[in-house]
């Protein structure tokens, strides 16, 4: 079997330069990644708040060139703020608490920075492959929103109703000693001991499961009363003993004080270079679609494997989801277009299916055989899982060395003590729960899946990173990306913040809605301070917001339904349907 070689020396992008501008909240996380990959800085420059460029070039490859905006002019839509109000993300945020809330992080600038290294990394990878640079490549920060909210926006437009209730509620919970904490488990049988362990009602543990279980699809959950009451009637180490003893698990929040005491400094994602072997041929890719010819291979649930495989299809390369006997179980999830789930539809339309029983000798063999075909394998199961079935790089590497082995994991073995690797578990232990809130008001983890979604992204700049080193050094190539990388990238900001002793978290008040008589709004973040004197609450929202403009002062609509988005004016022409009739969103990126 292949060997993994050191890659402390090889980067996909040494010997590469780049030069930026434009919004610092999304040009920070550009120039931060393009460094990790090896490039070196030509220039930045403050540019225009409203967009951004960036150019990457170097020896052996023309430029490729990216513009970053925030949205199509004329739309009110310029910053983080009113990104997350018109696609959308402040109404899923809100679902818990009942009405839109801003997230306090910039999570829609982060994604749209991931995005355009993506589409810069698309673009190199064309030249490698003997294709053309693209003429022009645009990326926006509204697009990146949109695609966070994909799979609720995707729901909002099915043929029935959710799969559970959308009401106010949910995590974390409270102990009596006053620790906050989440709580995690797949298991329906272990969720019913551990709250059986606390005496909590069995009519409230039964009415509880279903909402806890689909909390991730609905951004909401709301449990019996009974079940908070339960946990602020024991201490911490009584609700410890009851997750040990049911085989739940449970994580105290933690603080973004902690983290940055904590944090490694570590890069989201890391690279070993396996074997060295010949790579199939392919046919050249087209500067629209720069992975024309790439077969990519993904064993994913959910949701963080599952989108980086979609965007690796949207960017050209065929992919064939590995499914168990029977087809992937989520197909069938409600709310359903023609039959098929349409939150499975939003990160899986467009692939193809290969139903494998990796649990059999027969079917791993079938895989390996599959993969020594493939350019790309990615999966993001359980750790360990892969090592045991004998379905590991080192094992892929021995049929085809030229592979690109991707794995998207929750921790990426970063922390030993680290609970079970979910979106809500690792918002907990890394403090976003707290960095997405402002100061004064009480931490907890989004019940949006701000993680998975961002994981996803990373895992799609990994696996081009991989593809372009493969080009470039002739070796197949391990890659590992995951959700700890993605909290980090996320509340970076927060954590230099924390590590110098200043308080991290954003203002009270930062980003709250402000109600009208039908209706709510957002002001740009530059005009927060200033449309917060005025009240708009008699007045209907147009109104409002011409008043607001009369004042000189930005603002936007909020969007609290997302079946709306597909007549928004703010997304003429943006919002699709596919072939069962499930609403998708625009590809993030544009090549020309």
């Amino acid at each position: 079997m292949a060997s993994p070689v050191t890659t402390q020396a090889v980067r996909p992008l040494d010997t590469l330069r780049f030069d930026t501008s434009g919004p610092p909240q999304i040009m920070t996380v550009v120039s931060d990644h393009l460094r990790l990959l090896g490039a070196q800085t030509a220039d930045t420059a403050p540019g225009s708040e409203s967009a951004g460029r960036t150019v990457l070039s170097g020896r052996d490859f023309a430029p490729v060139q990216v513009r970053t905006t925030w949205a199509c002019p004329g739309t009110g839509v310029n910053d983080e703020a009113t990104v997350q109000a018109a696609t959308g993300i402040m109404a899923v945020h809100g679902r818990r608490d009942g009405d839109p809330r801003g997230l306090a992080v910039d999570y829609a600038s982060v994604a749209t920075g991931v995005l355009t290294v993506q589409s810069l990394l698309a673009g190199l990878l064309a030249q490698a492959r003997g294709g053309a640079a693209p003429a022009e490549i645009t990326t926006s920060a509204q697009r990146a929103g949109l695609l966070a909210v994909s799979q609720y926006l995707a729901a909002s437009g099915a043929d029935e109703g959710e799969a559970a209730e959308l009401a106010p509620g949910g995590p974390p919970f409270t102990s009596s000693d006053g620790l906050l904490f989440e709580l995690e488990t797949l298991d329906p049988g272990a969720w019913a001991a551990f709250w059986g362990g606390l005496g909590a009602p069995p009519e409230a543990i039964r009415a509880g499961w279903r909402p806890f279980q689909f909390r991730y699809a609905t951004a909401c959950a709301p449990f019996p009363q009974a079940l908070e009451t339960t946990t602020r009637a024991h201490p911490w180490q009584r609700i410890l003993r009851a997750a040990s003893m049911s085989g739940a698990e449970v994580c105290v929040l933690r603080t973004l004080a902690e983290r940055a005491a904590e944090y490694d400094g570590a890069p989201p994602w890391s690279m070993d270079l396996l074997g060295q072997g010949r790579m199939h041929p392919v046919s050249a890719p087209s500067p629209e679609l720069p992975l024309a010819g790439v077969t990519v291979l993904e064993a994913g649930r959910r949701i963080q494997a599952p989108l980086a495989a979609h965007l690796l299809g949207l960017l050209g390369a065929d992919v064939i989801r590995i499914e168990p006997p029977g087809g992937d179980p989520l197909r069938g999830m409600p709310p359903a277009c023609s039959g098929v789930s349409a939150r499975w539809l939003a990160l899986n339309r467009g692939k193809q299916a290969m139903e494998v029983d990796i649990k059999s000798p027969t079917g791993r063999r079938r895989l390996r055989e599959t993969a020594a075909e493939a350019d790309v394998f990615l999966h993001n199961w359980a750790p360990g899982k892969a090592a045991e079935l004998g379905l590991d790089a080192t094992d892929f590497a021995s049929v085809n060395p030229a592979l690109v082995y991707a794995y998207t994991s929750g921790w990426a073995g970063r922390l030993p003590d680290a609970p079970m690797g979910t979106d809500f578990m690792v918002q907990a232990r890394t403090g976003v729960g707290e960095a997405v809130r402002p100061d004064g008001e009480t931490p907890a983890p989004s019940l949006m899946t701000l993680l998975d979604v961002l994981g996803g992204l990373l895992g799609t700049e990994a696996v081009l990173a991989g593809l372009l080193l493969r080009e470039r050094t002739g070796h197949g190539v391990r890659v590992d990306s995951s959700l700890l990388g993605a909290a980090d990238t996320l509340t970076a900001p927060f954590l230099r913040r924390a590590a110098r002793g200043e308080n991290p978290r954003r203002p009270a008040g930062f980003r709250r809605p402000l109600p009208t008589a039908d209706g709510w709004i957002v002001p740009s973040d530059r005009c927060a301070a200033a449309a917060a004197a005025y009240d708009l609450r008699e007045l209907p929202t147009d109104d409002a917001l011409r008043q607001l403009r009369a004042h000189g002062l930005t603002a936007t609509r909020v969007t609290t339904d997302l079946a709306e988005l597909h007549d928004d004016p703010r997304f003429a022409g943006s919002i699709s349907r596919d072939t069962h009739g499930a609403p998708a969103v625009p590809d993030p990126w544009s090549f020309i």
